[in-house]
C-alpha cells in the first residue's frame, strides 16, 4: 500500500464524512417543543427561557447553584447492605444498581453535602432523579438521616431537594422502613431546634412525600412540579372522577395550602437565604452591610487617618476584623448610603454628626 491509498484517501473521505452529534446538544422543551442549546439552558439553571418550564438538575448542578462559588464538601454515607432480598424481575437488582451507578456517577439517589449559603453554613441533601427515578432505598435513607444528624452536630439548617418516584419496590419492606427512620431524624432536627427547610421539585411522590418530604419548617415548590402521594392517573381510575385541571401540581397546592410558597429557580437561592437567616435568627446580609457603613464612617468620623475595621462576618470562624483601606471604606459606605432608602439614609447620616454641627447647634433654654 503506497502513501496515496494511505494517507491521502483517508482525508479525502473525510471531508464528506458527517461529524458525530451530540445527543445532549439541544434540549426540547417538553411544554412547547422549543429546541434550547444544552449551554444556554444550563446558563438559565436549566429553565427554558420561553415557556418558564423547571427541567430536572443533576445533584452536582443543584449544589452549584445553591452553595456560595459552588464549593461544597460531600459528606460520606455509611454503607448499606447491597440486594438483601436478592430481588429479581425481568433483570437482576444489581444490574440495575450497576448501570445507575455508571449513568450517573452517583452511589446512589440521594447525595449530601455542606457549605455555606450567603456565608450562613448550611447542610443540604439531593435527590436525584436519573438514580432509578430518585426511589428511596436503605442507602438513600441512610443518606438523609446522615445528612439531618450532620446539620445536628454543626449546628446548622438542613436543607433537602426532594424528587422521586416512591420506595424502591426491589428492596421491599427494607426501603418502607426508611419512612419512620428519615421521620425519626426530623424529630430530632426539631428537638435540636434547627430549621428543616424542604424545596419540592418535579417530580415529588410516594413514599418520600408521606414522609420527610412533607415533615419540614418551611415547604417550598417550583413552579409546575407534580407533588402527591399516587398520581392523578390512580387517583381517577380509583374514584372514577375527573380531576380539576392543575391537579397535584404545585401552583394548586400552594392554593389549598399543602405548600408555603412557590418560588422560580433564579430566586431560590436568595429566598432559602432569608428562610435559613431568619430561622436561625442571624440578621440579613442587607442589614449586616448597613451596619458595616455606619462602622466605617463612624469611625471615619472619629478621624481614624489609614485604616478602617469592618466586623467580620458571622459564624464564618472568622475572628479577627476585616481591615480595609480608609479609601476604599469611604466609597463602600458612599455606595451604601445611595443605595438606602430615604429613611435608612437618614439614619445613617444621624449617627455620623460632625464637629461644626454641633458648634453650630444652638443651645436649649434652661
Amino acid at each position: 500500500m503506497n502513501w496515496i491509498s494511505s494517507v491521502v484517501r483517508p482525508k479525502i473521505r473525510g471531508i464528506w464524512r458527517k461529524r458525530e452529534t451530540p445527543d445532549n446538544l439541544w434540549v426540547k422543551c417538553p411544554e412547547s417543543g422549543q429546541m434550547v442549546y444544552y449551554k444556554d439552558l444550563e446558563a438559565n439553571q436549566f429553565v427554558m427561557p420561553g415557556s418558564n418550564f423547571h427541567m430536572k438538575m443533576t445533584a452536582g448542578d443543584r449544589f452549584k447553584s445553591f452553595f456560595d462559588d459552588g464549593r461544597y464538601l460531600p459528606i460520606a454515607v455509611p454503607e448499606v447492605p447491597v440486594d438483601p432480598l436478592k430481588f429479581r424481575d425481568e433483570r437482576r437488582y444489581t444490574d440495575r444498581l450497576r448501570d445507575a451507578r455508571e449513568e450517573t456517577g452517583l452511589q446512589d439517589a440521594v447525595t449530601v453535602g455542606e457549605g455555606t449559603l450567603d456565608e450562613l453554613p448550611v447542610v443540604a441533601a439531593v435527590q436525584d432523579f436519573r438514580f432509578m427515578g430518585g426511589s428511596l432505598g436503605m442507602a438513600a435513607g441512610e443518606a438523609v438521616v446522615t445528612g439531618m444528624l450532620r446539620a445536628i452536630e454543626k449546628k446548622t439548617p438542613f436543607v433537602i431537594f426532594a424528587a422521586s418516584g416512591g420506595a424502591r419496590m426491589q428492596e421491599g419492606m427494607l426501603s418502607l422502613m426508611q419512612m419512620p427512620r428519615t421521620t425519626v431524624a426530623v424529630q430530632m432536627l426539631r428537638k435540636a431546634r434547627l430549621p428543616y427547610v424542604v424545596v419540592l421539585t418535579h417530580p415529588t411522590t410516594g413514599g418520600v412525600t408521606a414522609s420527610y418530604a412533607m415533615l419540614g419548617d418551611v415547604h417550598i415548590a417550583e413552579p409546575g412540579a407534580l407533588i402527591g402521594f399516587a398520581g392523578p392517573r390512580v387517583i381517577e381510575q380509583t374514584i372514577r372522577e375527573q380531576l380539576p385541571e392543575g391537579f397535584q401540581r404545585a401552583e394548586y397546592l400552594l392554593a389549598h395550602g399543602m405548600v408555603d410558597m412557590v418560588v422560580h429557580r433564579h430566586n431560590l437561592r436568595s429566598t432559602l437565604s432569608r428562610i435559613c437567616r431568619l430561622l436561625m435568627k442571624q440578621p440579613q446580609r442587607a442589614k449586616r452591610e448597613i451596619v458595616a457603613a455606619e462602622v466605617v464612617q463612624n469611625q471615619i468620623a472619629q478621624g481614624e487617618p489609614a485604616m478602617a475595621a469592618l466586623p467580620a462576618p458571622i459564624k464564618t470562624g472568622i475572628g479577627k476584623p476585616i481591615e480595609v483601606k480608609a479609601s476604599s471604606a469611604v466609597n463602600s459606605a458612599t455606595s451604601m448610603a445611595n443605595a438606602l432608602s430615604g429613611v435608612a439614609a437618614a439614619a445613617v447620616k444621624a449617627v455620623t454628626p460632625t464637629a461644626d454641627s454641633n458648634r453650630n447647634k444652638p443651645n436649649k433654654p434652661s
